[in-house]
């Protein structure tokens, strides 16, 4: 790695949880209102953050609200911020497909991709599994070009890295 790359971000997993949790919710309501354009939104945001870093995920934006109203301390533990990233770029391809599918195929097969990452995301909600994220610690060929790419682009982005500061009660 050259001295160009930026050191990884690391982040708080219970951000990403809540994020999922709401996404979730979000899909549900698009299926019970038969609104797709409700899951793309969803899934231009997972595309949005999965490009740019997990600091553009607008759901997971509302864990530092909570975790001061809450009262809550640092994670135990904080994780890098490329497995959730890939996990966000599998579920913005699946919602692609699914897309697709609303458009060619017809709204059971889109119902049916956007069913699945909607389980996945409550999955990762309830328990903190995280598939996409496990299968990108894998280190199949796939998540490691990721990995390369996305230190190059983290490398270039005109986006420095928020600071975060976690002040002990």
């Amino acid at each position: 790695m050259s001295s160009l790359t930026p050191p990884a971000r690391t982040i708080d997993p219970r951000g990403q949880r809540l994020g999922a949790g709401i996404s979730a919710v979000i899909l549900l309501v698009g299926f019970l209102l038969n609104a797709p354009w409700l899951a793309v939104l969803v899934g231009v945001n997972l595309s949005v953050s999965a490009a740019f870093g997990t600091r553009f995920f607008l759901p997971g934006r509302a864990w530092p609200v909570v975790r001061s109203a809450l009262r809550l301390g640092p994670p135990r533990e904080r994780e890098h911020e490329y497995p959730p990233r890939f996990a966000q770029a599998l579920g913005a391809i699946f919602i692609g497909l699914a897309a697709i599918g609303f458009l060619v195929v017809g709204p059971i097969a889109g119902w049916l991709l956007v069913g699945a990452v909607g389980g996945l995301q409550t999955l990762l909600a309830t328990t903190g599994i995280c598939v996409g994220c496990q299968l990108y610690v894998l280190r199949w060929w796939v998540p490691s070009q990721f990995a390369r790419l996305f230190r190059r682009a983290d490398a270039l982005t005109a986006f420095a890295p928020p600071r975060i500061r976690y002040i002990d009660r």
